[in-house]
């Protein structure tokens, strides 16, 4: 393999693909980034087994060929090398190769391509499309909620539930869950499947704030999915199992509605959660007290106590109710939305935040049991 690519194209591929390098494994391979001249140019590509990520660098190519080597350490070389120069590339004695750009050359000991796995590429036809932007807003809202803790698998990934022209994301831990629907750019036949969260935020790396769309597509044996931008490839292995119905835990009625400015509400909740800290992490919500123009944020602790109030509209029945200040800082955090809705059945009931504009975006936190 022989060819020349500049070298900030292969710095940007680099540090693309890096994101899936393995850094825990026993195949010193899965530590290695592929280089394969395709297409007229290189193909990048790297993998943990759960995520795979190419990337393709335009480039001149005089000969044929593939070789892995260290990413990290072949991340660092182009990094270190000047900007605007152009990089040659050469595999030697069949396992070495050589990265020369001006005055400075390295030699990077590489494994044989055939040891690397095979990693799907995007088909001509695309399952189906999705703004990027949408998509990219969309996941910001959802993929949060799903767990970290590996007790039940099912959990730590996103329920992707497409139907027609619609999809519906959803995530969900033991105490929360985030939902949004959006629309396809071409519909689809129906079709579940659950994405680890994991590869979900890769793919929110990828996406850019735009209309082009990002070609989405099943592999055969529905076992992966694959999205298409530009000149990126990103493949998830799914996770198998029954994501649970999440419809019976978002109530359907409430007896207390208030409406109140996301921004507003964060900067109070972040304020007390630095008293709450050293409280179990619990503020406390009182909605519609005597005297007070909207909702009253409090926390207290050996350390202190802090209150904050924020106006609002209040529709229905007075209530204090308390939650965890981080669960509620992520939710407003990531919600996409000037005004929000907090929804209520009473104090020990969960709290459904939505939006107040058109959007289909539903988010539930479940309360604290305080001892008043």
């Amino acid at each position: 393999m022989k060819l020349s690519v500049m070298q900030e194209n292969l710095a940007r591929g680099l540090s693309i693909v890096s994101r899936a390098v393995s850094s825990r494994s026993s195949l010193p391979v899965l530590a290695n980034v592929l280089l394969r001249t395709e297409d007229a140019g290189l193909k990048l590509t790297a993998t943990n087994l759960e995520i795979g990520i190419t990337s393709w660098v335009p480039g001149r190519i005089d000969t044929e060929g593939a070789l892995t080597v260290p990413a990290r350490l072949l991340t660092d070389v182009v990094a270190g090398l000047p900007a605007g120069e152009r990089v040659d590339l050469e595999v030697e004695n069949g396992t070495t190769l050589l990265v020369r750009a001006g005055r400075f050359q390295t030699h990077l000991r590489g494994i044989d391509a055939d040891e690397f796995p095979v990693i799907p590429s995007a088909g001509e036809r695309p399952t189906t499309r999705i703004s990027q932007k949408v998509l990219r807003r969309a996941l910001s809202e959802v993929t949060f909620a799903a767990a970290s803790d590996e007790a039940r698998p099912i959990l730590t990934g996103v329920l992707t539930k497409f139907s027609g022209d619609r999809v519906t994301l959803a995530a969900a831990d033991n105490y929360r869950i985030a939902v949004t629907t959006i629309e396809v750019l071409l519909p689809v036949e129906d079709a579940s499947l659950v994405v680890p969260a994991r590869s979900y935020t890769e793919l929110m790396r990828v996406l850019a704030d735009t209309d082009d769309p990002v070609d989405i597509m099943l592999a055969p044996a529905r076992s992966q999915v694959i999205f298409h931008v530009d000149t990126i490839d990103l493949v998830s292995r799914l996770i198998d199992g029954q994501f649970p119905n999440y419809q019976q835990v978002v109530p359907s009625t409430h007896s207390t509605r208030v409406v109140v400015d996301r921004e507003d509400l964060l900067k109070a909740v972040r304020l007390s959660a630095l008293i709450a800290a050293g409280a179990a992490n619990v503020v406390k919500l009182r909605i519609g007290e005597e005297g007070s123009a909207g909702i009253t944020i409090a926390a207290a602790a050996d350390v202190g106590d802090a209150e904050g109030e924020v106006e609002a509209t209040l529709e229905g029945d007075a209530v204090t109710v308390a939650f965890n200040a981080r669960y509620l800082i992520e939710a407003l955090q990531n919600m996409d939305a000037e005004r929000l809705a907090l929804e209520l059945n009473g104090p020990l009931s969960s709290g459904v935040f939505r939006p107040t504009d058109e959007s289909d975006y539903v988010h539930v936190i479940m309360p604290v049991r305080t001892p008043s």
